[in-house]
């Protein structure tokens, strides 16, 4: 555990405040670019501490992530075991798109303008280099519930769990202290999901709407969000991820969402919640959840840590 947090790893599971930009981006293909988001990476510890020393509160976090195709175009180190570009998982009903990127920024703290001016130095510094993907602002609702009205994250491992789930160790000696982070935006029918009973939604999500308290086993039916995303190992061991979602939208243009964002230091982990919410579990008991929610994109990136950060500069 200890020896996970000597890599001074980025603070995936530190608590966080309530606005997010979540930001993901291509690198151009020019030799020029690549070495402007190489030299980068020297630069953003700086960034994140600087910010740190203008938040009062000390609720900023600064967390940057990359995929596969720019871990290969950047560093000549090898790139981490299960890095890889997110696949798409196509079920009979829905589907999980695959939208590669080349680099997220998860940025969060409780006052936009600290997000916001994060954001602005990180495209001072590399805007010329790289192009836009999406960029997706987010926000904690009342007491941490989503978009849908449910509170978000219950299952979510804490403290000491949070950093054993989350962080590499000794599977991966040369990038311990990392993590893996899948990413996703949902858009929700919510005028659909809000037309069903209270008691169906239950029935649907697995857990009481109003005080959160779990549905028993024989309540809950077998295509419940929270029956097909609990993940065991071989041995019967629970097999968690740590999520940071936050729901985003434009009531305006009728838009209302979530974005996924689950870090782990296996990322099979959270896709195999993912093909069983897609899949089902048998074949065609998808999630009910997804009969509401669209996910329109995916992508899967590795958020090396801080000591290996500064080193892939020089790599």
């Amino acid at each position: 555990m200890y020896d996970k947090l000597s890599q001074n790893p980025q603070p995936v599971t530190a608590p966080q405040g309530n606005i997010a930009i979540f930001l993901t981006l291509n690198i151009r293909q020019t030799p020029e670019a690549e070495t402007v988001v190489k030299n980068f990476c020297t630069d953003f510890p700086a960034l994140v501490r600087s910010m740190l020393l203008r938040d009062p509160e000390k609720h900023f976090r600064g967390i940057i992530g990359f995929g596969e195709k720019a871990w290969e175009r950047l560093f000549s180190i090898k790139k981490p075991a299960k890095l890889h570009t997110f696949k798409e998982i196509k079920g009979r009903t829905h589907t999980a798109p695959s939208t590669p990127a080349d680099i997220l920024f998860h940025i969060r703290a409780d006052r936009m303008d600290h997000c916001f001016e994060f954001a602005r130095q990180i495209m001072v510094k590399i805007g010329d280099a790289v192009t836009y993907q999406d960029e997706t602002f987010g926000f904690r609702s009342f007491d941490g519930r989503s978009m849908i009205g449910f509170i978000d994250g219950t299952e979510n491992p804490i403290g000491n769990d949070a950093i054993e789930f989350a962080i590499v160790g000794d599977e991966d000696p040369q990038f311990k202290g990392g993590s893996y982070v899948i990413v996703q935006r949902y858009v929700h029918d919510l005028d659909a999901w809000n037309r069903l009973p209270v008691e169906e939604q239950e029935l649907a999500i697995g857990r009481k709407k109003f005080d959160d308290l779990e549905l028993s086993q024989k309540e809950k039916p077998s295509n419940a969000h929270n029956v097909l995303t609990s993940i065991t190992d071989e041995n019967g061991n629970d097999l968690k991820i740590f999520r940071d979602n936050l729901p985003y939208g434009s009531p305006a243009l009728g838009i209302y969402g979530t974005y996924f964002i689950g870090y782990a230091k296996d990322p099979t982990v959270t896709e195999r919640m993912l093909h069983n919410m897609f899949i089902g579990v048998p074949e065609g008991n998808h999630d009910r959840l997804l009969d509401f929610s669209t996910a329109l994109t995916g992508s899967l990136f590795f958020v090396p840590s801080f000591k290996l950060l500064a080193k892939l500069a020089k790599k």
